[in-house]
C-alpha cells in the first residue's frame, strides 16, 4: 500500500480506537441520562463546555476543504489565501458579541427557525430546502471527494473508492451518536489535527531547508520559502495590467487584491460562521458566556490554521519548481505530495490528522442535515399533529437546559415519538452520505477540475449574499418585513447569477462597479468575491426599500437592548489578544 509502513498503520489504528472508544463511552453515558432524546441528539442538551464548543467548531470547519483545497491554493496563490482564515477570526468576534445574544435571547436552535420566527414560514421552508441542497451537493460531496483524493494519494490511487466508502462509514457511525458524541469526539479530532498538522509542516520546512542547503531546521526552511517564492508571501495582490500573465490574472480572479476586504470576504465569513446551521449548532445549546468563549476560542485556533494547511502548499510549490516533486499532478495534490516526504510513523499521524479533519466535518455536516430536515421539514409538514409538542420540545420557547428538561416533562412527549425523531435524523444522515458517495464516485460535479477550495467558496457564494442580508437586517433592523425577506432570498440568488453570467455581456468588462478579466478560456470573468459584494449591496438596498413601505416596527421584530451585548472582561481580553496577533501578521506580510 504505497509507501506506508507497519508503524503508520499502527498509529492510525490507535487514533481510530481512541476516537471510536471515547465516542462510545460518551454515547453510553448520555443514554443513561434523563434527557430529551431528540434534543440530546440534535443539540447536545447544552452539555458542551466552551473548550468543547471551540474545538468542535474548528474540527468541523477544518477539513479536506482546507487541508487539500487551501493547501492547493497556497501552492497556486500563496499566503493571500490565508485571508479566509484570518478574517474568519474577526468574523467570529462579531458573531460572539452581536449574533449569539440575539439567537440565545430568542431561543433560536435552527437557522430555518430563525427565519420563521423573524419573518414567516414561507421564507423558512424555502431556505431549509436551499440549505439541504447546498450541504449535500456542495459541502458534503466536496469534503468527501477531496478527502478521498488526499488519502488515496498516499496509499495508492487505486484505493480511491475504498477510502471514499471508509470515510463515509466512519463519519456516519459518529453521526449516529448525535451532537454530544460529535462535540466531545471533536476535542480529540482537533488535538490530532493540530499535532499532526504542525508535525507535518515542521518536517516539510526541514526538508525544504535540506534540499536547498540552508540547514536542517524549520526556521531555515521557512526563510528558504520566502527567498525562493517572494510573490507567495504577499497578502494583497496588485490589480493586473496589460503586461500581466494569464497565470497572474487567474490568481487575481480568486483573490482580487484589497477589494476582498470590502466585499466578498466578509460575506463569506459572516454567513459561514453566523448564519450556518452546521456551525452555529455547536453553540446554540449553551448559555451566552459559554457560547461566546467557545466561539472566541475557535477564533484563536483559526489564527494557527494557515500554518497547518497553507504553508505545505507553498512548500510543495517551491519543491516542485526546483525539480524535487516531479510527479506532482496539480494543486489539489500539493498536500499529499508533502506527506510523501514524512518518515514512517509520522506519516500515519499525518493521515490520522487528515482523517480526523475529514470525518469531523462530515459528521457535523450530516448532523446539521438531519437536524434541519427533521425539525424544520418532517416534523412540521409530515407530522402536523405533533407540531405543538415539538415546538415546546425543541423550539422557540426554551432558554436553558434546565427549562428544556422541565418543558419536556410538562408536555410529556412520549418516548416512542422521541425515538422516532432521532431515527428520522439517522435515516436522513444515511441517505445524505449515500447521495454524496454516488455523486462523487466519478466526480460528477467536477470538483477536481475547479480546485476544491474555490469550488466550495464560489458555489456557496450564490446564496450567501441574500442569506446574510436577511439575517443582518432581520436581527438589527426592526422594520424589516417578511415580504422584504422573500425578495432578498430571490434577489440575492438572481444578482449572483447576473454578475456571474449576465453582467459582462450587458454592461461590458470595465464599469464603475467592477473590472472583468479574461480567464483561461478567454472569457471575461468578474472576480467572484466582487460579485458577492455587489450582490449583497443591491439585495440589502432592495430589502430596505420594500421594508420602508411597511410599519415602522415589524410585529415580528426581535426585542434588543444594550445589556444583551455587554461582554465580560475575560471576553474582552480574548478579543484584544486576537486582534493584536492579527495586526502583527498583516503588518509583516502586507
Amino acid at each position: 500500500m504505497g509507501s506506508l509502513k507497519t508503524i503508520d498503520f499502527l498509529v492510525f489504528l490507535i487514533y481510530f480506537v481512541i476516537v471510536a472508544g471515547y465516542g462510545y463511552w460518551v454515547y453510553s453515558r448520555k443514554k443513561k441520562a434523563a434527557v430529551s432524546a431528540s434534543h440530546d441528539y440534535f443539540l447536545a442538551e447544552g452539555s458542551l463546555t466552551w473548550w468543547a464548543i471551540g474545538a468542535s467548531l474548528i474540527a468541523s470547519n477544518i477539513s479536506a476543504e482546507q487541508f487539500i483545497g487551501m493547501s492547493g491554493n497556497g501552492y497556486f496563490l500563496g499566503i493571500g489565501v490565508a485571508a479566509y482564515e484570518w478574517i474568519a477570526a474577526i468574523a467570529l468576534i462579531i458573531i460572539a458579541v452581536w449574533f449569539m445574544p440575539v439567537y440565545l435571547k430568542n431561543r433560536i436552535y435552527t437557522m430555518p427557525q430563525f427565519l420563521k420566527t423573524r419573518y414567516n414560514e414561507t421564507v423558512s421552508l424555502i431556505m431549509a430546502i436551499f440549505w439541504l441542497l447546498l450541504y449535500v451537493l456542495v459541502n458534503l460531496t466536496s469534503i468527501l471527494y477531496l478527502g478521498a483524493i488526499a488519502i488515496s494519494g498516499l496509499i495508492g490511487p487505486e484505493y480511491l473508492h475504498t477510502v471514499l466508502l471508509a470515510l463515509a462509514v466512519f463519519s456516519l457511525i459518529i453521526t449516529l451518536g448525535g451532537m454530544k458524541v460529535i462535540g466531545f469526539t471533536d476535542v480529540i479530532q482537533v488535538a490530532v489535527l493540530i499535532i499532526g498538522g504542525f508535525a507535518t509542516i515542521y518536517f516539510a520546512l526541514t526538508i525544504v531547508g535540506e534540499k536547498f542547503g540552508a540547514g536542517s531546521s524549520a526556521v531555515a526552511g521557512f526563510k528558504t520559502l520566502m527567498a525562493q517564492a517572494p510573490d507567495h508571501f504577499k497578502m494583497i495582490l496588485p490589480k493586473p495590467d496589460a503586461n500581466s500573465s494569464q497565470e497572474y490574472i487567474n490568481k487575481y480572479l480568486i483573490l482580487p487584491g484589497i477589494t476582498i476586504y470590502f466585499a466578498g470576504q466578509w460575506i463569506i465569513n459572516l454567513n459561514y460562521w453566523g448564519c450556518n446551521q452546521y456551525i452555529t449548532q455547536r453553540a446554540l445549546g449553551a448559555d451566552l458566556n459559554t457560547a461566546r468563549k467557545g466561539i472566541l476560542f475557535a477564533g484563536f485556533l483559526k489564527l494557527m490554521m494557515p500554518i497547518i494547511v497553507m504553508l505545505p502548499g507553498i512548500a510543495a510549490y517551491v519543491l516542485h519548481a526546483n525539480g524535487h516533486l516531479p510527479g506532482l499532478r496539480g494543486m489539489d495534490d500539493a498536500y499529499s505530495a508533502i506527506l510523501g516526504f514524512l518518515p514512517p510513523g509520522l506519516k500515519g499521524l499525518a493521515i490520522a490528522a487528515l482523517t480526523a479533519a475529514i470525518v469531523a466535518s462530515l459528521a457535523g455536516k450530516l448532523n446539521s442535515i438531519a437536524t434541519i430536515y427533521t425539525l424544520d421539514i418532517h416534523m412540521k409538514y409530515f407530522k402536523r399533529k405533533s407540531s405543538f409538542a415539538l415546538q415546546h420540545s425543541v423550539g422557540a420557547d426554551l432558554a436553558t437546559p434546565e427549562l428544556l428538561k422541565a418543558e419536556h416533562a410538562a408536555t410529556a412527549i412520549d418516548n416512542k415519538e422521541e425515538k422516532q425523531m432521532v431515527w428520522i435524523g439517522r435515516i436522513v444522515a444515511l441517505v445524505a452520505i449515500a447521495f454524496a458517495v454516488i455523486f462523487e464516485w466519478k466526480d460528477l460535479l467536477g470538483i477536481g477540475g475547479k480546485g476544491g477550495f474555490t469550488f466550495i467558496q464560489e458555489y456557496t457564494g450564490f446564496i450567501s449574499p441574500g442569506v446574510l442580508a436577511m439575517f443582518l437586517l432581520g436581527m438589527f433592523w426592526k422594520r424589516t418585513t417578511g415580504a422584504a425577506a422573500v425578495v432578498g432570498l430571490i434577489m440575492g440568488l438572481v444578482m449572483s447569477v447576473f454578475f456571474k453570467l449576465g453582467a459582462v455581456p450587458l454592461l461590458g468588462h470595465e464599469t464603475i462597479l467592477y473590472t472583468a478579466f479574461k480567464n483561461d478560456a478567454g472569457v471575461y470573468e468578474i472576480p467572484f468575491q466582487i460579485s458577492m459584494g455587489w450582490s449583497f449591496f443591491f439585495t440589502a438596498v432592495a430589502m430596505i426599500a420594500i421594508s420602508l413601505a411597511g410599519p415602522r416596527i415589524n410585529p415580528k421584530a426581535f426585542a434588543l437592548d444594550k445589556k444583551m451585548f455587554k461582554v465580560q472582561p475575560s471576553i474582552i481580553a480574548m478579543i484584544v489578544a486576537t486582534l493584536l496577533i492579527l495586526a502583527a501578521i498583516y503588518i509583516k506580510f502586507w
